[in-house]
């Protein structure tokens, strides 16, 4: 076994057991002991896990604790538009386009050259951010019961209007992402964002470095029903080795 597939292999037994002893790993990987101490001091020096006596644990908890939205903007700004850059570029002139909701997709906006673009959107902050410049862009923005955390519409209804819809692309936030998961902290939004997904020829999730390899409490979509994973500068490689299997990484 070649060690980037070992490291991603413990990684995966840490991430989904919560925490793993170094017999653990030597009883399932086949290896030696000294080989996984260093395997977990590696995973440790690149900030994935936390080194424990006798082996290691999960660095991150599922936190019921939701930031806001407005939270979330102050949160990696340089990294979040180097994200919305890119999702800038992979935008086609007189495309119909999904973009939900996300501090991240808010900058998008600021990056769009095009002349023609119609963009649908269920978040009242992303449709105001289109609103304020001077783009004549066709804007939907798609009715339902407002979820002031995320500043959202979400439910029954965003949803049946969105079985109705054919859009080009779908460019999607996420609050967690682990082994093939995708994850956001409420199962009515999550389920707005599968509809959306759904009712898109092609599928992108949007998600800084801080969503890999993070659990959530919904999962609502897998990676390997994604065309690509939008990301930024400073995620980790093995991490986006791992997911590489799943999805095309941008």
């Amino acid at each position: 076994m070649l060690k980037n597939e070992r490291l991603s292999k413990v990684l995966d037994m840490i991430n989904q057991r919560g925490s793993v002893t170094v017999h653990d790993l030597v009883d399932s990987l086949k290896v030696s002991s000294m080989t996984i101490r260093r395997d977990l001091d590696e995973l440790a020096d690149n900030d994935k896990i936390r080194r424990v006596h006798g082996g290691a644990q999960r660095l991150k908890e599922i936190s019921t604790d939701e930031l806001s939205y407005l939270q979330k903007r102050n949160v990696n700004v340089a990294l979040k538009k180097e994200i919305a850059k890119k999702v800038a570029s992979m935008i086609e002139p007189g495309e119909t386009v999904f973009i939900g909701p996300g501090s991240t997709n808010e900058f998008i906006v600021n990056y769009l050259t095009l002349d023609h673009l119609r963009v649908v959107t269920n978040s009242i902050p992303i449709f105001q951010a289109f609103l304020a410049t001077n783009k004549d862009y066709d804007l939907t923005l798609i009715g339902g019961t407002y979820r002031s955390r995320s500043g959202a519409l979400v439910g029954a209804l965003t949803n049946e209007f969105l079985a109705r819809l054919n859009m080009s692309k779908a460019f999607v936030s996420v609050n967690g992402i682990m082994n093939d998961k995708l994850m956001n902290a409420n199962p009515e939004e999550g389920q707005t964002q599968t509809a959306a997904l759904d009712h898109s020829k092609q599928r992108f999730i949007v998600a800084d470095h801080s969503k890999l390899n993070a659990p959530d409490f919904y999962d609502f979509y897998s990676l390997n029903q994604i065309d690509g994973l939008i990301t930024d500068s400073k995620a980790n490689k093995l991490v986006l080795d791992q997911y590489a299997t799943f999805t095309t990484i941008y």
